[in-house]
């Protein structure tokens, strides 16, 4: 009844029905954080929970920590199910995640992101264009192959997703492609006026296995390069550095402000329902609440 069994037990239970990625994700939240604190300790007799998350909290972010407890959470639920015993998991307490302010580009920096990709005209510079027309986020450009653009109908197909994960045998980590972050993830963005040209003139040149950014079917350009090429692009158009998730935001607060309805824009964005959609873009423009205020 040692956590440490119970938490492999559970975990490799998980792994049939959980994303790679997701499960090297909770395997490095066990190895990391839960497992130095609980091992060989009867899970029955374990009772300092909340001071272990307290801890947690002094050096790590909230999300962080929130993160760890769920993953804490499940695994105790999961003995309680297996063993029919009851933990009292409710009594644990839970770190509140401040809601953060949605941050975009003003029309200022976004012509000037824009001019200058164009300008440039790369794959890697074309794929922020694609982005900000779009609304994809890094992993799923990063995994977008030819294949995946479909011109004649005018779409994009989105189904997959790269990303760095922690690797258990060799302690270090991996790129790996994998499906798309949840089944709503999987999704056709229609392509605009803004981009179609852009890509009807490179579908020339590539087949369709090529991946967009690299141009090439044996080339990958993993997420952290490809942010690390955006800060770049963005020091030299003299704009202030932003996490490459900016141009997701956008994206969505854009489509706002010019009348596209929440549920539209919900399956576009691939959230797992429009509620997400609403909580966070949907008062995050300040252009758009003035605009109506003017009319009182």
């Amino acid at each position: 009844m040692n956590f440490e069994n119970i938490a492999k037990d559970w975990i490799e239970n998980k792994k049939v029905s959980i994303k790679k990625s997701t499960y090297y994700n909770y395997l490095f939240i066990i190895e990391k954080y839960l497992n130095p604190e609980f091992k060989g300790k009867n899970i029955k007799k374990i009772k300092n929970y909340n001071d272990y998350i307290q801890k947690l909290s002094e050096n790590l972010s909230a999300k962080t920590v929130r993160d760890i407890a769920n993953v804490l959470k499940v695994i105790l639920k999961y003995y309680e199910d297996k063993y029919d015993y009851i933990l009292q998991i409710n009594k644990i307490n839970m770190p509140r995640v401040a809601k953060k302010r949605v941050k975009i580009l003003s029309t200022e920096e976004k012509s000037k992101l824009e001019k200058y990709c164009v300008e440039k005209n790369t794959l890697k510079a074309l794929g922020i264009i694609i982005c900000l027309n779009t609304g994809m986020r890094i992993g799923e450009i990063c995994s977008l192959k030819w294949k995946d653009i479909d011109l004649e109908m005018k779409k994009i197909y989105v189904d997959k997703t790269m990303q760095r994960i922690y690797n258990k045998n060799k302690k270090s980590s991996d790129v790996i492609i994998d499906r798309s972050k949840t089944e709503c993830s999987i999704r056709d963005i229609p392509i605009n006026k803004n981009i179609y040209g852009i890509l009807k003139q490179l579908k020339k040149k590539y087949k369709d296995n090529d991946y967009f950014l690299s141009g090439k079917e044996d080339k990958i350009i993993e997420p952290r390069n490809y942010q690390y090429t955006f800060k770049t692009i963005l020091k030299q158009c003299k704009i202030r550095p932003y996490k490459f998730h900016i141009l997701r935001h956008t994206f969505a607060t854009n489509c706002i402000e010019v009348g596209l309805d929440a549920k539209s824009l919900s399956e576009i964005l691939g959230h797992s329902n429009v509620n997400i959609t609403l909580g966070i873009y949907i008062h995050s423009s300040d252009r758009i609440k003035k605009k109506y205020l003017e009319k009182l």
